[in-house]
């Protein structure tokens, strides 16, 4: 069977047992915020708009994406169209307040805010407090903790706590943790009631990392998973010669083993974005694959490659050059 992101870019998932639903194909917020090169507002907004238009109804976002910028933006974006309708995401474990920071120098046009570290009650409650002023809205859907790695202890001793309270009380619909690592996803998944984990660039065609050890306990718990960074930063959508890796300009091995992968995929008649793109939606544990986006076009591209069908010989002659990361 030929397969796509399931349902194409607007089927519909749901994260865990919250009952909160995504579509197949989200909007990741971190370029509306100038992650790389800037943004301006009103392209900002088209973007969000053009996915509304195409049929994509969940949107991620940070405080960390342009120090608030990208929220500002989401909100304004969204501001009129029936709240029912979209579901919103968002991150709590830094707070902004005035002044620069070197937390976040890949976002470019950010407003002149730093961004310090606090996963306690309080500083999730703030978070959440600022984050619905930014964005306009009277609730979010899902809040993710957002890159504790070297916060474990806070992180699961009160950031947990205070987002399953505010998820008791109906403040919230799904919570769970977004990382760029699998080791402490899987122990929020093992240790605490989540719901879902955001797993960002470790389950790609690039690195199988997630889809070794995280992916299948989520699915034992009844976790979902949202598959960000299938990209890894670009390599997967266009491996030229300034692609990025990991956020940081990509090493020659790996620009070449994109390549080989690039042109498997011709063969086949199949674009390696959309490979990519389908790659971790296989995985039955995930709910939704998140991609960032910075203007209609590029709404455009990745909803034409989540519908694309990937025939299984594509992937029988990927794993047998070598080119498939082990699951």
């Amino acid at each position: 069977m030929n397969t796509a992101v399931p349902g194409g870019p607007t089927g519909r998932g749901v994260l865990g047992g919250s009952g909160v639903p995504v579509t197949r194909l989200g909007l990741g917020g971190a370029a509306l915020g100038g992650l790389f090169r800037p943004v301006s507002e009103e392209r900002a907004v088209r973007t969000v708009r053009a996915a509304w238009d195409a049929g994509i109804r969940y949107f991620d976002t940070a405080p960390h994406y342009g120090a608030g910028l990208s929220e500002e933006r989401l909100g304004a974006a969204l501001s009129g169209l029936p709240r029912g309708e979209f579901t919103v995401s968002t991150k709590v474990g830094r707070l902004l307040v005035a002044g620069s920071g070197a937390d976040g120098t890949e976002f470019t046009g950010a407003p002149d805010r730093a961004r310090v570290r606090d996963y306690s009650r309080d500083g999730v409650l703030r978070s959440v407090e600022e984050s619905l002023r930014r964005l306009g809205l009277d609730r979010v859907d899902v809040l993710y903790i957002h890159d504790p790695d070297e916060h474990w202890a806070q992180a699961v001793g009160e950031a947990y706590p205070t987002l399953a309270r505010l998820r008791d009380e109906g403040v919230v619909g799904a919570i769970g943790a977004g990382m760029n690592q699998t080791a402490m996803l899987a122990r929020f998944v093992a240790e605490t009631d989540v719901d879902v984990v955001l797993c960002a660039g470790r389950c790609s065609l690039l690195d199988g990392s997630a889809q070794r050890e995280l992916f299948p306990l989520c699915e034992r718990r009844g976790v979902a998973v949202v598959a960000a960074g299938v990209f890894n930063s670009g390599i997967l959508a266009d491996p030229g010669t300034d692609a990025r890796y990991d956020y940081a300009p990509a090493p020659a091995a790996t620009v070449a083993r994109a390549r080989r992968m690039a042109a498997l995929c011709e063969r086949h008649g199949v674009p390696l974005p959309a490979a990519a793109l389908a790659w971790p939606a296989r995985h039955p544990a995930v709910a939704s694959v998140l991609v960032g986006m910075r203007s209609a076009e590029e709404v455009a591209a990745n909803t034409r490659w989540a519908a694309t069908a990937v025939p299984p010989a594509l992937w029988r002659d990927l794993a047998g050059a070598g080119l498939l990361p082990g699951e």
